[in-house]
């Protein structure tokens, strides 16, 4: 195996059962590496996307919401305020713990790729990246 990049329509990619032989493989394995680092860029921003909704809907309550539950509170006693503040916590960090799980995955993955050696697959690993974060970054910006 090669310890610098080559230019080689020639390589084993992950597994040995994905071993490519000719040009149009390596095509085709390009592509896929490609579409893997176009899903980690959108899990990245997914998982950012995630947290920044997390942090709006458990945004910590003002001096004047406060004063007015306890208002609340004093005139009305026989009914407890039930709140959903700890359940919609852990699902947004149950949420956020997948993501970071198959953002590790898929990582590993492209790392691993990009690992053979060949000069095509960093491409499309390269190009890959910047297509994923142009396509994923204005649904960042949509809130």
């Amino acid at each position: 195996m090669a310890m610098h990049f080559i230019f080689s329509d020639e390589a084993v990619l992950l597994f040995d059962f994905w071993s490519v032989h000719s040009p149009t493989g390596m095509a085709l394995s390009v592509l896929v590496i490609l579409l893997l680092a176009v899903l980690y860029e959108s899990i990245k921003v997914g998982k950012a996307r995630l947290l920044y909704q997390a942090l709006m809907n458990l945004s910590i309550p003002t001096s004047q919401q406060l004063i007015e539950a306890a208002d609340q509170d004093s005139s009305s006693s026989d009914s407890l305020p039930v709140s959903r503040s700890p359940l919609r916590w852990f699902l947004c960090h149950f949420g956020q713990s997948l993501l970071h799980v198959a953002q590790v995955v898929v990582g590993y993955f492209v790392m691993l790729a990009v690992m053979s050696y060949n000069t095509w697959i960093f491409f499309g690993v390269v190009l890959g990246s910047g297509v994923g974060y142009y396509l994923a970054y204005p649904l960042l910006s949509m809130t």
